[in-house]
């Protein structure tokens, strides 16, 4: 690809294939990631039916974090050869590993057929498209930046960032229309493979369209006056001068965006399904439409960051989300579940017990079934249920005792029982419990017909716009904040951290939250926390960088 134009356009033409080459082949990888994210709940109950309800899909979302655990190790080994040998073959190797990683999940038997090997197998998988997708972001992005001019280059790599939600809508769409064509009973029970299987039909389109580019110009003429680094990792974290941009980088700019973005596209998604007890149809067409409207926002936020900076627009989207959240996410709960909702206002559910007999209901060995306690009989009931619940404490020996509004119902004390004793006795228990609930309003689901569809997909639409603004020019900034002979790993390592473990364990780590108090609400403190935290560094260390040039 020419480094200089013969005319504007011919200019235009070429910048135009680097960012649809680039940016098709980066949707197609996410697009193969994110299949799983969609369908935790499905994979929870094919490959982790060995444990209890709640852990197993909390479970389902570790294998899905998995994947985001080792990003920064891709960013590093993948960073180093980028940095060495070019830009172009890195994310050639990294597509390659993603996509055959994806096939082979739809191709894995289930726990019922082959044990524990099932589960194992698919940490495997996920780990190794984790490392494949460390390396992929790093080198589209500095690709694309590297053909931008200065002043476009916030719009230019505002493509790269369309393409994680375009993946997502993408991988939305395709689970949408096998789901709506064969159901949900042969859907879960096998329709679910075929999102994955076909994933080899895109891997191939994607490596046919990645080998039609040439190198980067900015790279390759570095190259061609011998300025290459010949120890990228020793420039880029053994040196203060780089190490401290890495981390202020990383908490004043990236851990921020990365709890927005996981919360308004994944959390959100889960948080329907799970604790509004929203059918995954209906929540993956809302989050679908949310996507559809509200994704020319990374467009327009990166041409944005063009004119105003960078550092503003994401600290802004950061600061909007830490204030909203709770109210956006209590409105979702209205509009989503609105007897739900009323339920929760009008007859709150506490549970009574002694402190010393109530477990945190998750257990991360998965052998803890929760029927020990009286106290946990309750707590597990209800967090199956997706049923919010405050904690009131009890002097020891009492039995444990749930209240709805003002209805009580006793618990169960299952010590002395035998084991057939004790199941009937906490069937009873839950059977009692489910009439008290339903009597107060409670649900057992979201009714598709009450669901307020229109403000739902207005809230979803607009924490995706707080997506748009902390997402859309944060690859310019990381690209402007390092120097070329280093930009592939060190603009790399700071991403993968923050998006791989402050974005990508967000949900694992939120539904944990919500399982130990009980609050449906309780996980949003999670990105709060984060986001503040990252308002408060940028605005004090994170440098603007949008006037700077790059060829250096």
């Amino acid at each position: 690809m020419a480094t200089a134009p013969v005319d504007g356009v011919e200019l235009r033409q070429n910048e135009k294939l680097v960012i649809a080459a680039s940016s098709l082949g980066t949707v197609f990888e996410w697009y193969d990631f994110y299949l799983y994210g969609l369908l935790a709940t499905i994979i929870s109950a094919q490959f982790f039916s060995g444990v209890n309800e709640s852990t197993a899909f909390i479970f389902a979302l570790a294998a899905f974090a998995a994947g985001f655990a080792v990003r920064p190790f891709g960013a590093i080994l993948f960073g180093r050869i980028g940095d060495l040998v070019g830009r172009k073959n890195t994310f050639l190797v990294t597509m390659g590993i993603m996509g055959l990683s994806t096939f082979a999940v739809g191709l894995l038997p289930s726990y019922a057929s082959i044990g524990v090997a099932a589960p194992v197998t698919l940490v495997l998988l996920r780990l190794l498209q984790g490392l494949a997708l460390g390396g992929e972001y790093g080198g589209a992005a500095t690709y694309v930046a590297e053909h931008a001019p200065d002043h476009r280059r916030g719009l230019y790599t505002s493509f790269i960032q369309t393409t994680a939600t375009l993946g997502l809508f993408a991988a939305l769409i395709v689970v949408i229309s096998i789901r709506s064509s064969m159901g949900e009973e042969a859907f879960a029970a096998w329709g679910w493979r075929i999102p994955f299987i076909v994933s080899i039909v895109l891997l191939a389109v994607s490596m046919w369209i990645r080998l039609k580019l040439n190198e980067s110009p900015v790279f390759r003429k570095m190259k061609e006056e011998g300025k290459t680094s010949k120890a990228p990792l020793t420039e880029a974290f053994a040196r203060w001068g780089n190490l401290k941009i890495v981390l202020i980088a990383l908490f004043g700019a990236v851990a921020g965006q990365a709890v927005v973005w996981y919360t308004g596209q994944f959390y959100a998604l889960f948080f329907l399904e799970k604790s509004l007890r929203v059918d995954g149809a209906t929540a993956n067409i809302m989050i679908a439409v949310a996507l559809a409207i509200a994704t020319p926002g990374f467009v327009f936020f990166g041409w944005l960051s063009d004119r105003i900076g960078r550092k503003k627009i994401i600290l802004v989207g950061c600061a909007l989300a830490a204030l909203t959240y709770f109210p956006l996410f209590q409105g979702l709960s209205r509009a989503a579940n609105p007897a739900l909702y009323r339920a929760q206002a009008t007859a709150p559910v506490t549970v009574i017990a002694h402190d010393a007999e109530c477990s945190v209901q998750f257990d991360p060995i998965g052998r803890n079934k929760f029927d020990r306690t009286s106290c946990d009989i309750a707590k597990s009931f209800l967090a199956r249920s997706g049923i919010s619940y405050a904690n009131v404490a009890a002097p020891a020996g009492t039995v444990a005792e749930v209240r709805i509004g003002d209805t009580a119902v006793a618990g169960v004390d299952p010590r002395g029982l035998d084991d057939a004793t004790r199941g009937a006795a906490i069937k009873s228990f839950q059977e009692r419990a489910k009439v008290g609930l339903a009597a107060a309003g409670y649900p057992d689901k979201a009714d598709p017909a009450a669901i307020n569809k229109p403000l739902a997909i207005l809230i979803l639409t607009i924490l995706v716009v707080y997506v748009t603004m902390v997402y859309g020019p944060i690859a310019a900034l990381l690209v402007e904040l390092f120097p070329t002979r280093i930009r592939y790993t060190s603009m790399s390592l700071p991403y993968h951290i923050g998006n791989g473990w402050f974005g990508g364990f967000l949900p694992t780590t939120a539904f944990a939250m919500v399982a130990a108090t009980g609050d449906i609400y309780y996980g949003l403190w999670y990105p709060i926390v984060v986001a503040a935290l990252t308002v408060v560094i940028g605005l004090l260390l994170l440098p603007e960088t949008f006037r700077r040039k790059i060829e250096e």
